[in-house]
């Protein structure tokens, strides 16, 4: 049984990607579920694959199901199409999109086949992780979570000022200059 490593590329940003793992008889929809388990999106949009070339054309349509827009030829369904069965290429590629009102565009590209399986290891997965993804919505839950963290342990609230560097800072230094200047005027007088 072959496992397929796909390299799955943000198209804004190609030094973020995510490689996942699948066998070559899930199907699209395992792989649609698995990137967007791996960029932390939710599953509530539509989604598309195109099969492509190298110089990234979009190709035969693969899709979550069949949307009400024009089709040039009926798209192929995720659940129904085995990833194995639209491999043409060592190097096959895709063009992942999701959401096609906010346009999530993900570039996939096929890096490695092995020809063993890992028994311990659930496919489809996510193997390998680079750069801090797009977020779907806002910032993302973990961000927030460690800067919340973070304004909590340096009470960095957004009005709250640091010491040293605020207005009571700059009212006691001065407070502080003139006790000095009249007590150095009292000695020489």
């Amino acid at each position: 049984m072959a496992i397929l490593k796909f390299r799955i590329y943000w198209e804004e940003d190609e030094s973020i990607y995510r490689d996942i793992i699948i066998k070559h008889q899930q199907t699209f929809l395992d792989f649609h579920q698995a990137i967007l388990k791996s960029y932390e999106f939710d599953n509530k949009h539509a989604a598309t694959f195109y099969k492509s070339n190298d110089t990234w054309q979009q190709g035969k349509e693969i899709s979550f199901e069949r949307y009400d827009k024009e089709y040039k030829v009926e798209p192929m369904i995720m659940a129904d199409v085995n990833i194995g069965s639209q491999i043409s290429d060592p190097n096959q590629k895709f063009i992942y999109e999701y959401d096609f009102v906010k346009g999530w565009k993900f570039m996939v590209e096929l890096i490695n086949v092995d020809k063993e399986e890992n028994k311990k290891t659930e496919y489809p997965s996510c193997v390998r992780t680079e750069g801090l993804g797009p977020s779907q919505y806002g910032t993302k839950g973990v961000i927030d979570s460690r800067l919340a963290e973070m304004e909590e342990k340096y009470d960095l609230h957004p009005d709250a000022l640091l010491d040293g560097f605020g207005e009571e800072g700059e009212e006691g230094s001065e407070a502080t200059d003139d006790v000095v200047a009249d007590d150095s005027t009292e000695d020489f007088a």
